[in-house]
């Protein structure tokens, strides 16, 4: 049997291969954050100006337990800006003490961590290796993409160029100069290369966090942290991480 005339036919759709793995690109949640990341960095390089907010990138600090991954941080004499980027679409639910948000595209649902409590590391992060008053870090996170919010957020929840308002909303000085130069040049010696290999031991670092049977670390102090049942409460029964710590260092952690 001759298969010419079809492998004839295979050569002549050569172009469908690039286009599907351009559409595979977009859709890849790989490139979804890199393009939110990309819009917050354009949009403050057009409205912030740069004599006065000191952009920092992609920022990687070592923690007592691992790495945390900053997306941006903004620092003026008015304080450290500390964005958290988000590119969802559908409608978006959540509250400030919610452990988890919910996002809802038609009829499907999915959870994903409160991003202001994924925030509250990196400024905690932040803290520590500054040595600044907590009060002059300041948490913003940004949704950009087609996303709705359906609940009430904060004011530092914002979608789009909203954050750029936000951080712009803030006029009164708290830091000098001399701090100012002083603060990017701590971050910048004190973060880890920028690159794919920080990247992945980063993210491997992720899956071994939430990884029950693997020895993880306390954010705060270091210390190991162990399964505990809880007693007492609405939880009874629950298992949770507590530090091996306790009752100095009173950090705990949902076993998933």
């Amino acid at each position: 049997m001759d298969f010419s005339p079809i492998i004839s036919q295979v050569f002549k759709l050569w172009w469908v291969i690039p286009i599907l793995l351009v559409v595979a690109v977009f859709k890849s949640s790989w490139f979804k954050g890199w393009f939110g990341e990309a819009f917050v960095r354009v949009s403050a390089q057009l409205r912030l100006p740069a004599d006065v907010y000191h952009p920092v990138h992609n920022v990687t600090l070592p923690t007592p337990d691992g790495t945390t991954q900053i997306d941006h941080v903004f620092v003026s004499e008015f304080g450290l800006f500390v964005v958290e980027t988000k590119n969802m679409k559908g409608w978006i639910f959540g509250s400030e003490k919610q452990p988890q948000w919910t996002q809802k595209i038609f009829k499907q649902t999915y959870k994903f961590q409160n991003p202001l409590r994924q925030n509250y590391k990196h400024v905690k992060a932040l803290e520590a290796a500054l040595d600044i008053p907590l009060e002059a870090i300041r948490s913003v996170v940004v949704f950009t993409g087609e996303s709705t919010f359906k609940t009430a957020m904060p004011d530092n929840v914002t979608r789009g160029g909203g954050y750029i308002r936000y951080i712009k909303s803030f006029s009164d000085p708290i830091l000098s100069e001399s701090q100012v130069q002083e603060i990017v040049s701590q971050i910048e010696s004190g973060r880890l290369e920028p690159g794919w290999k920080t990247n992945r031991q980063h993210v491997q670092k992720l899956k071994t966090r939430a990884d029950i049977s693997a020895d993880r670390k306390c954010p705060a102090c270091g210390s190991v942290m162990v399964i505990r049942t809880a007693k007492r409460g609405a939880k009874a029964g629950n298992q949770f991480w507590g530090c091996s710590g306790y009752p100095k260092c009173r950090v705990m952690q949902n076993v998933t």
